[in-house]
């Protein structure tokens, strides 16, 4: 399979805040692992998926409300179960991104036990090299 990315928007709203008026992190950590999930059920069966790890979550900016959190998650490793998805957090018409970072699913069968999934990821570009490099790395 050829890694894509996928995108996922949120509006930050007055509900997503913390005390000091930016989005609090438990809400970004949840948006996280949904963009995640989202590339790898593009792979995989989505009943068939569970979240094993968040490799860490880095801020390098405050959201505040109104802004719109772009997500960006690709499949960049594969092991014999499970899959790492690179994730990252751009703000609507930002270049950099303010959060970046890597999640690990497993595979599972009907009884929650880890399974094989039988995908290959094809590393075409230097970026797909270097982020399963860096995902390897991980685990």
């Amino acid at each position: 399979m050829h890694p894509q990315y996928f995108h996922y928007d949120r509006l930050v709203k007055s509900e997503d805040l913390n005390h000091h008026g930016t989005l609090f992190a438990g809400r970004s950590a949840e948006w996280f692992v949904e963009a995640g999930f989202i590339a790898a059920a593009s792979a995989l069966p989505a009943q068939n998926i569970v979240c094993l790890k968040v490799h860490g979550l880095t801020f390098t900016h405050p959201i505040k409300a109104g802004e719109v959190a772009c997500f960006e998650s690709k499949i960049v490793h594969a092991g014999r179960s499970s899959l790492t998805v690179f994730v990252s957090l751009k703000l609507q018409g930002w270049d950099e991104p303010i959060l970046t970072g890597f999640i690990t699913f497993v595979h599972i069968n009907d009884s929650g036990k880890a399974e094989p999934h039988n995908l290959e990821i094809a590393l075409t570009s230097e970026e797909d090299r270097r982020l399963n490099k860096q995902a390897r790395a991980l685990n």
